[in-house]
């Protein structure tokens, strides 16, 4: 149970006037007001709030601050507690913040940050008997010590000593937060430890919001590091490098060498920088400040145009994250901007020279440039630029085997692709074919009728929609047709034509297209269509062909017809009609059926049926309803089925305003052509742009590897973990928004939005889920966030995320922008997310900045992604089983693998054990790796005297930690876990090879009974359904049995790149035998990284009596 303190207390701090001048009553008054909002706001804030909000509403606020993770609200219980409520997945319920009310003061230096400390705030103090105390806390006026009340102690044990402070920690990551029975629901982002004393305790807290957090973790890490000197030193170095580039700008414009430059000329200059600032806004900053010092005129001076510049342009989430990898300097030099490009963007190689081409490129001033100094400006422009946006770059290029069958792809679609608005009476254009093509959709559709003067026409028959000739958009897809891709184009020929027209149609199509047309039969030893990379440049036509015994010159097909379905559901819907006619069939020239041969359309009846009888080359149109069908009933059986031959499908004729089907709900069953209406933009399509945007757009996109395996489970409806596939999480923190513009459709009036930001996760259904941030009132300009999500992702393959911003007080309508993009291309670190509109479309400088982490539960994923994330013990591992077949010869071969899987198992959970006890003791999180731990770890690892208390020797392939004076209790600990993560990783590396050989052994015996599986079913007995089931357990164990030798192949993997993280953190901070180690650019000196954290710190033990309220 939490219980909150009582809330007295009467001293009142002074406050040094270099820092702050803080009037007696109205700190007193603060002090003695709980800040219980919920917001964001700094202490001055509060007083003018508090009287304005009802007593229980504010401790409402408050605690919702901190109980619960994702913002939910609660119930106010006996004690102020509350307790993490439930909300409907859908619901999107206002919520209040005020962490960027236009009246808040920027906090965007570290003089900013002192002042406030000064000033104090109510803090919450987390203790380890479950307990949380709301504390007042200030930083003393000769800024030596830091103190708090009430206490029911006396002043002296309220209070600690700077001196003493070893280390200042965000997050939860002490023990006393994990060991909270509330860790749950205290937000991420808003906790904070100070770490102090010989013996490494803990002062655990927890802010009103992360904003108010950042500043005092900011202060903190400048005071310990400066110590007494810190206003010195802020004043010494405060925006030395802004202040003379912006004075450089000002005298370049000052061409008259008046100290003065026009309003507009000023205005002009910022805007500039900054382009998603409204000409309005800046220069209505400017008149404020003129009507501030009463002065008369629009001529700006340059401490005028650095002042706007400075309250404009400052981004305060930069600016924190600047200092933290800074060491508490006001820019970065090329080693800090080493350490941010490897530990937290994911740079591989860098050197000081990497981080010296970032300075020039991005750097503004010439100071910067010439020093190989990163200001808080160029950091800006770096984390802007194109290298920092949330998509990977190697994605926007061909990146996967293209060698693969063309059944193994999923290939961008459209349906209809010559309609532009509904599917009864819009009108056809050329346009949607151009449109699509430009996309990289590689299968367009044509309905093609018999047309006036012997013209071929495409149009939707039975419909109102008007017509094109055919030839029209047949030079159209000749002109566009590989433009944005090389990989074949399928074109999807619905011929309702008659013989004579027939032949027209097939003289465009050899006279236009010509050698494109792919015209070679299927080899007869051939099982699998031929790869994209073997049709490169090729055009294949999906239609009818004439039977195999038709010897004349033309022969009867059944006649598929969506304008038909269409407009019986139109006439059904009206009441004309009440029955389904068969499908008639018509006469097809055999000149036109021989340009067919790899995708021959034929009808589908069922799966038993299709397995028997249908050829790799033959290709099944699904209606929606019919596919949405077959995924419910036999999702297996659906997937099996698309392992081999393609599979089309299209909308709904219900869909008659051109709405679209979710391809998820396709995609999952391994469907290739899901046809999409791309005339309609929204949600389906955003998901359909974004999925085919990796691999260089080119159209096609691999599917996942347990969709393409010939022996394989998998249900596209699995809502638990899939066989063999490693789970990811998936960390998101969304930091704030930049330039959001009012909706389009708004009927408010002005520009003010109240902006918040849903994120969406798209796949199987294990997958689905969404959450959404606080709302940040009237700020659409610089909004801030500061909320973290964690996502379980159980398919990393088939996922994708969606970023959807929202107006919370909108009139009409909501939408602000939004981005959609694949699991696989997202790159960790701070990013930048572009935001689009609806119909896809960049907003101009509109922005989230968001910081990504992918962390594995058992290893695998991408290198610079990979992490951890659980710690099991041996008694509550789950290990992998093999299913029993009740087919005697088989079930003994499976039972060889008993032993080996659970040694897999062992060797990789015990990895993980060591891993996540190693980063604990590092005091990090699980989204934290190697480079990270031992970056943090390097201020702990120096002396009083700034030498090295330990290093690393990187002789060996394993670095060992060397101790080069008697070590400290805590430091002794951090050792023994990193040797035991070390022997454990050494033990994954000697043995995974043979574990992992003994697995395979078993997979090869047993697939040799895959062809006879069914007759030795049937000597056992079985029949019917537990045939079936015998076939299912079968797969089922082949799938097992691939998926833990991969994982553990994965694990041996993670741990070379584990090793190389921290030989290069090791060498980056100085933290080797014999200096920098012939790393480039680096030094012998010890440099501690005190914005980084550091060790686990003393907690009580069990003996220990518990800690009296201080």
């Amino acid at each position: 149970m939490v219980e909150i303190g009582e809330t007295g207390g009467k001293a009142s701090p002074a406050s040094p006037s270099a820092v702050a001048a803080v009037a007696g009553d109205e700190a007193e008054m603060r002090r003695r007001e709980l800040v219980t909002n919920g917001g964001c706001e700094l202490p001055d804030m509060v007083a003018s709030r508090s009287s304005a909000t009802p007593k229980f509403k504010r401790l409402e606020a408050d605690h919702n601050s901190y109980g619960g993770k994702n913002g939910k609200a609660g119930t106010l219980l006996k004690s102020s507690i509350i307790k993490d409520g439930t909300r409907q997945r859908n619901e999107r319920k206002k919520t209040v913040s005020f962490s960027s009310m236009p009246t808040e003061k920027k906090m965007s230096s570290a003089n900013d940050c002192i002042s406030a400390m000064v000033e104090g705030s109510e803090l919450r103090k987390v203790r380890s008997n479950s307990r949380i105390y709301c504390r007042f806390f200030l930083l003393e006026a000769d800024m030596q010590s830091l103190r708090w009340e009430p206490s029911k102690k006396e002043s002296d044990k309220a209070r600690i000593d700077i001196r003493s402070v070893k280390e200042v920690r965000t997050g939860k990551n002490t023990d006393i937060f994990r060991t909270n029975g509330l860790y749950e629901q205290i937000s991420e982002d808003c906790a904070f430890s100070v770490i102090y004393g010989d013996s490494y305790e803990s002062l655990d807290l927890v802010a009103n919001s992360a904003d108010v957090a950042n500043v005092w973790v900011t202060g903190l890490r400048y005071l310990v590091s400066y110590g007494k000197h810190t206003l010195n030193v802020i004043d010494s170095s405060r925006d030395n490098l802004r202040s003379s580039w912006l004075s450089d700008l000002f005298s370049e414009a000052d061409i008259e060498g008046k100290k003065q430059i026009a309003l507009c000329t000023a205005v002009s200059l910022i805007q500039n920088f900054n382009p998603g600032l409204k000409n309005g806004k800046i220069e209505l900053r400017f008149k404020e400040l003129h009507k501030t010092h009463n002065k008369t005129g629009d001529d700006v001076t340059v401490d005028e145009f650095i002042e706007v510049f400075h309250d404009i342009c400052t981004r305060p989430e930069i600016y924190f994250l600047l200092v933290q990898f800074s060491s508490n300097k006001e820019f970065l030099d090329t080693k800090d901007l080493m350490m941010f490009l490897e530990a937290e963007q994911g740079v591989a190689q860098v050197s000081e020279e990497t981080s010296l081409e970032v300075i020039q490129n991005y750097e503004a001033s010439r100071d910067g440039q010439l020093n190989g100094w990163l200001s808080l400006d160029g950091f800006t422009n770096y984390l802007l630029s194109p290298e920092c946006h949330i998509f990977d770059p190697q994605q926007k290029t061909v990146c996967q085997d293209m060698n693969q069958p063309l059944s193994h792809y999923y290939i961008n679609s459209s349906h209809n692709t010559y309609l532009i608005e509904d599917q009864f009476r819009g009108p056809s254009d050329i346009t949607g074919y151009i449109r699509a093509l430009r996309m990289g959709c590689r299968s367009v559709e044509l309905d093609v009728w018999d047309g006036p003067d012997n013209e071929p026409v495409v149009f939707t028959g039975h419909t109102m929609t008007s017509q094109i000739a055919f030839h029209s958009i047949i030079d159209v897809i000749n002109k566009y047709g590989f433009v944005a891709s090389e990989y074949p184009l399928i074109l999807c020929l619905e011929n309702h034509c008659s013989i004579e027209q027939q032949k027209v149609l097939y003289q465009y199509l050899k006279k236009i297209l010509g050698d494109k047309i792919y015209t070679d039969l299927p080899k007869s030893e051939d099982s699998y269509l031929p790869s994209p990379y073997m049709l490169k440049g090729k055009i294949l036509l999906k239609a009818k062909k004439v039977p195999a015994n038709c010897t004349g010159p033309e022969g009867d097909v059944t006649d598929e017809d969506e304008g038909a379905e269409v407009s019986r559901r139109v006439r059904c819907d009206l009441g004309e009609e009440h029955c389904i006619t068969p499908l008639p069939t018509f006469q097809l020239s055999r000149e036109l059926s021989d340009l067919v041969t790899l995708c021959k359309s034929v009808r589908f009846k069922d799966f038993q049926t299709t397995f028997q009888n249908q050829k790799f080359w033959e290709i099944c149109s699904f209606n929606e309803v019919l596919a949405n069908r077959c995924a419910n009933d036999s999702p297996g059986d659906f997937v099996n089925y698309n392992k081999k031959f393609l599979a089309r499908v299209y909308p709904s004729p219900m869909r008659i305003d051109s709405s679209n089907m979710n391809p998820q709900d396709f995609w999952k069953c391994g469907c290739q052509i899901v046809a999409m209406n791309f005339q309609t933009p929204g949600l389906m399509m955003d998901l359909n742009n974004a999925w085919f945007r990796q691999n260089g757009n080119c159209g096609y996109v691999l599917r996942p590897a347990i969709m393409r395996e010939e022996v394989s489970y998998f249900s596209g409806n699995a809502k638990d973990s899939v066989p063999g596939v490693s789970p990811q999480l998936l960390h998101l923190k969304i930091i704030s928004g930049q330039n959001l513009p009012k909706p389009k459709g708004s009927g408010a009036k002005g520009d003010i939005v109240d902006p918040y930001v849903y994120v969406e996760v798209h796949g199987i259904p294990a997958d689905c889920a969404e959450k959404r941030t606080k709302t940040v009132h009237q700020n659409g300009d610089n909004p801030i966030f500061d909320e973290s999500f964690e996502f379980q992702i159980k398919l990393p393959e088939l996922a994708m995320v969606r970023f959807v911003v929202l107006d919370d007080d909108y009139i009409g309508d909501e939408f602000i922008g939004q981005y959609a993009i694949a699991f696989e291309c997202l790159q960790s670190g701070f990013r930048h997310v572009p935001l689009q509109s609806l119909s896809g479309d960049v907003l101009p400088h509109s922005w989230l900045f968001v910081h990504v982490a992918v962390t594995n539960r058992r290893g695998g994923g991408k290198p610079h992604k990979r992490g951890l994330s659980v710690r099991k013990s041996k008694r509550g591992r789950e290990y992998a089983a093999m299913r029993i077949l009740l087919i005697k010869a088989v079930d003994e071969v499976f039972k060889t693998a008993t032993q080996p899987l659970r040694e897999a198992t062992d060797l990789r959970e015990n990895l993980q054990t060591a891993i996540v006890s190693f980063k604990e003791l590092c005091g990090l999180s699980a989204v934290a790796n190697f480079m990270q731990c031992i970056l943090a770890l390097s201020s702990l690892f120096t002396g009083a005297e700034k030498t090295p208390l330990l290093l690393f020797n990187l002789t060996e392939q394993y670095p060992t930690m060397e101790p080069q004076r008697p070590l400290p209790e805590v430091m002794k600990k951090v050792v023994a876990a990193y040797e035991a993560m070390i022997q454990t990783s050494r033990t994954v590396t000697e043995k995974s090879d043979a574990v992992c050989e003994k697995i395979l052994q078993t997979q090869t015996k047993a697939m040799e009974f895959h062809e006879k599986l069914y007759s030795l079913g049937v000597k056992e007995g079985l029949k019917g359904r537990k045939l079936q089931k015998a076939v299912e357990s079968f797969t089922w164990n082949i799938t097992i049995l691939k998926g833990q030798a991969d994982l553990l192949r994965h694990a041996k993997s993670e741990v070379t790149e584990n090793l190389k993280q921290i030989h290069c953190a090791a060498l980056t901070s100085n933290l080797c035998e014999g200096g920098a180690g012939g790393r480039a650019g680096g030094g012998s000196g010890i440099r501690p990284r005190r914005s980084l954290e550091g060790a686990s710190p003393r907690t009580a033990t069990p003996d220990e009596p518990a800690d009296e309220e201080t």
